[in-house]
C-alpha cells in the first residue's frame, strides 16, 4: 500500500465523509460557480487539462447554477491526492479517472463513478528528442527516469503497466512525480526525466518547441486498445458511496450538468471551445494550438456519460497486473460505477 493511500485512510478514520454542504477554500486553484444554490465541493486532478475539460467548461456554460448548486471547484495536481482529500472529508467528489474507485476498492473503500467522461485515457508518453535512438519502445525503459503526475496517480498505473507489457520489470523504472504543464515541460526540457505521460495541453506544447517525440499515443480508441488491450474508461466524477447513497439529488444535478456539457463538446470545435474557457488554460500553447489539440483528440470524450460495458474489466486487467493493493484480490466492478444518473439525466 502507497503511503498516500496510508495518509488517505488514517484521515479517514478521523474524519467522517463530507455532505453536501462542504466549505471550499478560497485559496489560489480554486474556482466557484457562485450563486445561492447547494454548495458542493469537487477536487480535480489538474483542473487546465484538456483530459479534465467537461468539470471548468460545466461552469463556463452555466449548466452548475442551472441545476441550483454552487460547485467549487479545486485544482489538484494528481488524482491520487484529490481521492486522498475526499477520503479525508475536505472534499464531496473527484474529477479523476476511474481507476481509482477499483484501486481504493481493494483497500476497502466504496467509491463509485456517477458518469464517464473519458473513453480513452488522453495520454501521451513523449521522450526527450535526444534519446530518439535509444528509446523506441517501453522496452528500452530499463534504469530511465519516467515523469508521471505523482506517485499512486493513474499515470504512475499506467507506467508501470505499459513498462511490465513490454518486458520491464517496474521496479526497474524510476518514476518521478512532476504533474503537468509548466514542471513537467521543465523536467524535460532540464534533463531530469527521460519520458514523460502527459496530457494536451502539455502535449502541444513540448512537440511545438521540439523538445520531445511521440513514443505512444492512448489519445485514440485504436491507440489504446493497442496498448492496453480494450476501452479504458478515464475520466469521471466519482464520490464515495456513502455520498452518493445520502445525496442522490445532488448527485443527480451534477450529473445532469455534466451530460449537457458532453453533448455541448459533440456540438462545438475547438474555436468556440477556446472561447468559453479561462484564457490561462491556453497561455502556453497559445489559443490556436489549444483548439487544434480540442479537435484532435474530440473522440476521447465519451458522448452519453455511460460507462462503456468493456472499459470496467480493461481498467482491472490493467491493475491486477501489478497493484498490490488490487492484484489477487476479489473485485466487484459492479460497486465501482453506476449510471443510473445518467440514464435518468434531464
Amino acid at each position: 500500500m502507497s503511503k498516500k493511500m496510508w495518509v488517505a485512510l488514517a484521515a479517514a478514520a478521523a474524519l467522517s465523509l463530507s455532505g453536501c454542504a462542504s466549505t471550499a477554500s478560497q485559496s489560489g486553484g480554486t474556482s466557484s460557480s457562485g450563486g445561492s444554490g447547494t454548495p458542493v465541493s469537487i477536487m480535480v486532478g489538474g483542473l487546465n487539462k484538456q483530459i479534465y475539460l467537461p468539470f471548468m467548461l460545466a461552469q463556463r456554460l452555466g449548466y452548475y447554477q442551472q441545476q441550483g448548486l454552487n460547485v467549487t471547484l479545486q485544482d489538484e495536481g494528481a488524482g491520487v491526492d484529490a481521492t486522498t482529500n475526499m477520503v479525508a472529508g475536505k472534499v464531496d467528489g473527484v474529477g479523476g479517472f476511474y481507476d481509482h474507485t477499483i484501486a481504493m476498492q481493494g483497500l476497502g473503500q466504496s467509491m463509485e463513478s456517477v458518469v464517464s467522461m473519458l473513453t480513452t485515457p488522453g495520454e501521451v508518453e513523449l521522450c526527450r528528442n535526444d534519446l530518439k535512438d535509444k528509446i523506441k519502445s517501453p522496452a528500452d525503459w530499463s534504469g530511465k527516469n519516467l515523469g508521471i503526475t505523482d506517485i499512486g496517480s493513474s499515470t504512475d498505473f499506467l507506467t508501470q503497466f505499459l513498462a511490465q507489457k513490454n518486458g520491464v520489470n517496474p521496479a526497474s523504472i524510476h518514476r518521478i512525480g512532476v504533474q503537468s504543464g509548466s514542471t513537467l515541460i521543465g523536467a524535460m526540457q532540464h534533463g531530469n526525466v527521460d519520458c514523460a505521460m502527459t496530457t494536451e495541453p502539455t502535449v502541444s506544447t513540448l512537440l511545438a518547441t521540439g523538445s520531445a517525440y511521440i513514443l505512444l499515443d492512448m489519445r485514440t480508441a485504436a491507440g489504446t486498445a493497442q496498448q492496453l488491450g480494450g476501452e479504458y474508461p478515464a475520466t469521471s466524477l466519482y464520490m464515495s458511496t456513502k455520498f452518493v447513497n445520502e445525496h442522490a439529488d445532488i448527485v443527480q444535478k451534477l450529473v445532469n450538468a455534466y451530460v449537457a456539457t458532453l453533448k455541448w463538446i459533440q456540438g462545438h470545435n475547438g474555436t468556440q471551445l477556446a472561447d468559453i474557457m479561462p484564457a490561462d488554460y491556453y497561455a502556453g500553447p497559445g489559443k490556436a494550438a489549444y483548439a487544434k489539440a480540442f479537435d484532435n483528440e474530440k473522440g476521447i470524450y465519451n458522448p452519453t456519460g455511460i460507462m462503456p460495458p468493456s472499459g470496467p474489466p480493461t481498467d482491472l486487467k490493467v491493475l491486477q497486473a501489478f497493484n498490490p493493493d488490487v492484484k489477487g484480490k476479489a473485485i466487484d466492478l459492479t460497486k465501482t460505477y453506476t449510471d443510473k444518473f445518467v440514464q435518468a439525466a434531464k
